[in-house]
């Protein structure tokens, strides 16, 4: 029986976003959706020129178990930066994205179709200098000259791609006009017997599903898709599609269709959520440094507040602390203590990962005594610690101190949700303080004592290398 494979587009063509963003958090949860849907790859956007972008990029690597695959623009020069924020992935690879329309080549690559196939196989090259599977994606394929498509993916292959994907850019395809294109190119293409076809279509003209299930029908190996409608076949499409004729094409795929509806909604309400406005309540800090702060606020004031929370930042994470304060200034009437708190958490001291969580196990209840068993990898060695406390959380952080062999005054603990239903992500922060001095963490997970955990490792993390 083949596979179908389905690679999801949510995160690198986000719906219902006027300026195509979303927020560090934002991506986090829906990567994890994605994966607790077990679709085959999950895509992610080119990274930006911020810091952010590949924070972000690393931090989902890290945290998800199928694969993962970075669009890479051609002619960008950002293959290797690429790679650097997802060779973590489980499963990594590069997917680099090739305009071959005569409109598209000239308006995005200034060049015309001679010089675009060596330009192609460099590129390949050095993607596939990185990373063992590469993927040629062929924008506006259908809008391409025939023979220059061919040449373009016969010499992805041959430079070693390894993943071959037709895109229907325009939309403009019917589902036997598609199916006949798609298996005009499997027979046609030199090579094409060593690589994958996948298929990426436009629902301009509302047939995307039809000319999905037309292309696998013609042969295709995958699919891209998205969570919720956006102008691409979406994963409920698919599964319905492969409900109603997978066994007649001798066929199935991974997606977990026990919860699609509600992990899909779940995906929904991240991609749309409500205005600030439209909540009931906002964040007060009921701690003795409440402070309310707002855009027309220099950078002198924040750094007092700061100061005033207990930490003690360099110049450069004041700076870089100040930028984002700025960044959600401008989008809210006012800063509270508590969101500065976070602000400090992810954008300050960011420093390498000397520990790294492997797992845990908790144990709690009424009637007996917390205990945790977790295991830390420390620059390559696996440590165990077992704690008891007054409840998990208690226990966790006793059996991290097992672990490093040193005690650590906790300053403050926070925990919230992130977003709402059942499957509502936790968020936690964490302040250590030593020598005076005081070390923020954040962590993010489903399960709230995860997240206890990963903000604690962060904070340590954040000691450790600040004392050498």
């Amino acid at each position: 029986m083949k596979r179908l494979k389905i690679y999801d587009m949510t995160l690198r063509a986000p719906a219902g976003r006027k300026d195509g963003k979303l927020s560090f958090k934002e991506k986090l949860e829906i990567a994890k959706l994605l994966d607790h849907l077990r679709v085959d790859v999950i895509e992610l956007p080119p990274i930006g020129n911020t810091k952010a972008d590949k924070l972000a990029n690393s931090t989902i690597t890290a945290m998800v178990k199928n694969g993962i695959s970075a669009a890479v623009m051609i002619g960008s020069g950002a293959i290797d930066e690429t790679w650097e924020s997802i060779k973590g992935a489980v499963h990594p690879q590069l997917n680099l994205l090739v305009p071959l329309s005569t409109v598209q080549m000239e308006y995005i690559c200034h060049k015309k179709a001679p010089a675009m196939l060596p330009l192609i196989t460099e590129e390949i090259k050095k993607c596939r200098f990185h990373c063992e599977k590469v993927e040629f994606t062929a924008l506006d394929a259908t809008r391409a000259e025939p023979e220059f498509l061919k040449s373009a993916i016969s010499t992805a292959i041959e430079a070693g791609a390894d993943r071959i994907t037709i895109c229907d850019t325009a939309g403009l395809s019917l589902p036997d006009e598609f199916g006949a294109f798609i298996a005009d190119l499997k027979k046609d293409v030199k090579g094409f017997e060593n690589a994958e076809l996948y298929v990426e279509l436009s629902d301009d003209m509302g047939m995307a599903g039809a000319c999905a299930a037309a292309a696998v029908k013609a042969g295709a190996d995958g699919v891209k898709c998205t969570a919720v409608a956006s102008g691409y076949p979406t994963l409920d499409q698919m599964a319905v599609f492969m409900e109603k004729k997978g066994a007649q094409l001798d066929m199935d795929c991974a997606l977990g269709t026990t919860d699609l509806t509600r992990t899909i909604s779940r995906i929904r309400d991240v991609l749309a959520p409500a205005s600030e406005n439209e909540k009931p309540f906002r964040d007060m800090a009921d701690d003795g440094t409440e402070v309310t702060l707002d855009e027309n606020d220099d950078i002198s004031e924040v750094i007092k507040v700061i100061k005033k929370m207990g930490y003690d930042l360099s110049e450069e994470d004041n700076a870089k602390v100040y930028e984002a304060f700025m960044r959600v200034a401008r989008k809210k009437h006012y800063v509270g203590t508590k969101e500065l708190d976070a602000i400090i958490a992810s954008t300050a001291m960011q420093v390498p990962s000397n520990y790294r969580l492997e797992n845990y196990v908790i144990n709690s209840g009424n009637i007996i005594t917390a205990t945790a068993n977790i295991l830390i990898d420390k620059n390559g060695e696996k440590i165990r610690g077992i704690g008891c406390g007054d409840g998990p959380i208690d226990a966790a952080f006793l059996a991290i101190e097992q672990i490093i062999g040193h005690h650590y005054e906790v300053d403050d603990f926070q925990i919230r949700t992130v977003t709402e239903g059942r499957d509502a992500m936790g968020s936690a922060l964490v302040k250590l303080r030593t020598d005076g001095r005081v070390y923020s963490g954040s962590g993010i997970s489903t399960d709230i004592i995860g997240a206890s955990i990963r903000a604690y490792i962060s904070a340590l993390n954040k000691i450790v290398y600040d004392q050498g």
